[in-house]
């Protein structure tokens, strides 16, 4: 009996001595796996944000790489020349916007002070307001005053004749307007014509009608149709603004010729001519 409880005793203690030595292991453990655990989640976190980095930058890139790509994909060669006919088109159409711009000033308060000297007999006086007043309104009026001796009819000849060519000069270039606006999408169309021929040409040579043999060509046609149609709206827009102007403009110098033939009329009669 003393030996079986002894035995249990030794039993005992050994199986105490490895439950010891066991719980020193998993503590010994657990420091060491937190320290991982932390490190793992924050590369995690620093590969999260370097791909939201990524995804910022590549969306603030996407427009002007598409753009770009999609340039070179159509085929520099009709490409480069409806990006040239867009050029040119927008600088003709600043160059009137900022002519007209200049062009349309107050015609009343010109005639207005034309009226003042006229009413005083200042012909000289109105002269000079006419000739330091900027707009084809003040060129039409110093033309009529520098005739205003001559007689009415005289004046109102100058006046029709000058008028015209002031309208002439805010016309000018007009033409060249409209005709990049029928080129570029003319040019767009041959680029449909020259990628399906492309294609044919492939369709022909592989003997297959697969997508990938006929891919290039469409691209290109397609491509260089729709960036034909861009440049033709973009100029239309600024076309019809400036023929806006131009009508307004025009507007203006019907109205300010009729109250200038009116005032030479009334100094005429005043002064007995």
């Amino acid at each position: 009996m003393k030996r079986l409880i002894a035995t249990i005793a030794c039993m005992a203690l050994v199986l105490g001595g490895f439950a010891n030595r066991s719980w020193a292991q998993e503590a010994e453990e657990q420091p060491t796996t937190a320290p991982q655990e932390t490190t793992t989640e924050v590369a995690a976190e620093e590969q999260a944000t370097d791909e939201e980095i990524d995804a910022v930058a590549e969306e603030s890139t996407s427009f002007h790489q598409a753009l770009k790509r999609k340039f070179i994909e159509g085929g520099a060669d009709f490409m480069s020349i409806i990006a040239l006919l867009l050029v040119i088109g927008l600088a003709i159409c600043l160059e009137r916007i900022i002519y007209l711009n200049l062009s349309d000033t107050d015609s009343d308060r010109l005639l207005r002070d034309i009226e003042d000297h006229l009413n005083r007999g200042d012909v000289e006086g109105a002269k000079n307001v006419a000739r330091n007043t900027r707009g084809p309104i003040a060129s039409i009026a110093y033309q009529g005053l520098m005739r205003i001796e001559q007689g009415d009819e005289i004046v109102e000849r100058s006046i029709t004749s000058y008028g015209g060519v002031q309208a002439g000069l805010l016309e000018k270039n007009l033409s060249w307007i409209t005709l990049f606006i029928a080129m570029a999408p003319s040019f767009g169309f041959l680029g449909t014509v020259v990628g399906m021929v492309m294609a044919f040409d492939k369709i022909e040579k592989v003997g297959d009608i697969s997508p990938t043999v006929v891919a290039g060509g469409m691209k290109v046609a397609l491509i260089t149709t729709i960036g034909g149609l861009i440049v033709a709206l973009i100029l239309q827009l600024f076309y019809n603004y400036i023929l806006s102007k131009v009508e307004s403009v025009l507007n203006k110098m019907e109205d300010a010729s009729i109250t200038l033939m009116d005032l030479v009329i009334k100094y005429n009669l005043k002064n007995g001519k």
